[in-house]
């Protein structure tokens, strides 16, 4: 996915945007920038690969050659950035986070009329290029946004760095992912994760509303363009993207989570699916406190069979070779043996995905001597890949294990039914279950309901976006 955080102050802010960009490692595994804007010697920056080092590793070197009042980084899954652009529109940085659907196009109609890219190694385009393209073809800054944003089929939510230090952040038309806002004796932020800027000193300002644009000096901040009433942010910001500690639309991350593990005990106590086993517990890390949620509910203990071994694989999706991804992901689990052997053990994990790396896991809990190996999902089925977020990505979604169980079952004629397969209390969704318990070797399967993740989301349903689920915009 990606994240930015920005700085708009009366005093040096280098340590507070390096820190500040560090807090958002989470959302992005790729490249990472930092540029800081003086006025008197203008702008510096940085860019380099985090694919294999942490950001503040790679960054730390860079401190001393910053300086500023103003400055903004990011974290990106996609192309370097923040870029430096010099155009009609004057001399500023930017960053965006996004995905852009229809870029074939987009590029097709600047190179008919004689524009031309940078293509980087694998001769695609950055985003951020394309991006800064459709912004420059406006006469304002604020029309290019709003002409970009209008443009794209996906979604944009960007930071911009002026060449006088302000800042300007726009959030997604739809409000796909957050902007937040904070502000100390000093000056002000602005970020993704609200704990970013706690832990810097700042205090809660004001959050974006869908599509608003705002400019941040060290004085204050402006709505230059009003929000609009239509939202759609993405649900999986409180079921995985989302570091515990963060608010978006005033529901934090980890409340959320315990209260979505305990509606799903709740609801599987209901319907006498129960299963009896010794401990519950959560697949590292998003899924533990789901995991804490179910054990609490459910009545049964709560344990860790196995942790993570992080120092020094924080993320198996870093190595840019798959088979040396699938192997550090299985290096990194590191079993407790009396928890496991002998045991029924209950995982909740974040989603089920492809089932890839989940399918190791269980092999791994039987091979440690475990009894029976139940598992349960904190949101429902992924039907469909992510066309917003690039949350789910692949070349179709006949990767996604529900699909593809789907196809195998039903043929395309159960392409009719996706609803009923995504509900487990209907035959087909009964034999959804079924199937992928036999192909993945659990005991028992179950997903969470739209209704029941909505309800322990608890912001107004309608603008939350379940596109991966239902398929519908």
């Amino acid at each position: 996915m990606g994240a930015f955080f920005g700085v708009a102050s009366k005093r040096e802010v280098t340590l507070d945007v390096f820190f500040g960009v560090d807090y958002h490692s989470h959302l992005g595994t790729r490249r990472a920038g930092m540029i800081m804007h003086d006025q008197k010697d203008g702008f510096q920056r940085e860019i380099h690969s985090i694919e294999n080092t942490p950001f503040r590793t790679k960054f730390e070197g860079d401190l001393p050659s910053f300086h500023g009042t103003s400055g903004m980084g990011c974290i990106s899954d996609m192309d370097p950035q923040p870029l430096l652009v010099r155009s009609h529109l004057g001399v500023f940085s930017l960053s965006t986070v996004g995905c852009i659907q229809n870029e074939a196009q987009i590029i097709d109609t600047f190179t008919h009329v004689g524009h031309q890219f940078m293509a980087m190694s694998d001769g695609s385009v950055n985003q951020t290029e394309l991006v800064a393209a459709l912004i420059n073809t406006q006469e304002t800054l604020v029309e290019g946004i709003r002409y970009a944003q209008d443009t794209i089929e996906g979604s944009l939510t960007l930071l911009v760095m002026c060449d006088d230090g302000s800042l300007v952040a726009a959030r997604d038309k739809m409000g796909r992912l957050p902007v937040l806002i904070g502000h100390d004796d000093d000056g002000y932020c602005v970020t993704f994760e609200s704990f970013a800027y706690g832990k810097l000193g700042y205090e809660d300002a004001y959050e974006l509303g869908s599509g608003e644009i705002v400019r941040i000096t060290a004085d204050g901040y402006e709505t230059l363009v009003p929000a609009r009433e239509d939202m759609r942010i993405c649900a999986f910001l409180w079921v995985y993207y989302g570091y515990p500690n963060s608010n978006y639309e005033g529901m934090n991350v980890e409340v959320m989570r315990y209260r979505n593990g305990a509606r799903m005990a709740a609801d599987e106590r209901e319907q006498g699916t129960l299963p009896d086993v010794d401990y519950v517990a959560g697949v590292p890390d998003s899924g533990l406190p789901h995991g804490i949620g179910y054990a609490t509910e459910s009545g049964k203990p709560f344990a860790r069979p196995f942790v993570k071994y992080t120092p020094t694989w924080p993320r198996s999706f870093m190595p840019a070779n798959q088979e040396v991804r699938n192997r550090v992901a299985k290096m990194k689990q590191i079993p407790v043996p009396e928890l496991i052997k002998g045991k029924k053990l209950l995982f909740v994990d974040d989603s089920i995905v492809r089932g890839t790396q989940l399918r190791e896991t269980v092999d791994f809990l039987y091979d440690a001597g475990a009894l029976e190996v139940h598992m349960r999902s904190a949101c429902p089925p992924i039907m469909f890949g992510c066309k917003y977020l690039s949350f789910s990505r692949g070349r179709s979604d006949y990767e996604l294990i529900a699909r593809r169980k789907i196809l195998e079952l039903e043929g395309y004629e159960g392409e009719q039914h996706i609803a009923e397969y995504a509900d487990g209390r209907t035959e087909r969704g009964k034999c959804l279950l079924r199937s992928i318990c036999e192909e993945m070797g659990f005991d028992s399967l179950n997903y969470q309901t739209l209704d029941g993740m909505l309800d322990a989301i608890g912001i107004d349903r309608e603008k939350v976006c379940t596109y991966c689920w239902t398929g519908k915009e």
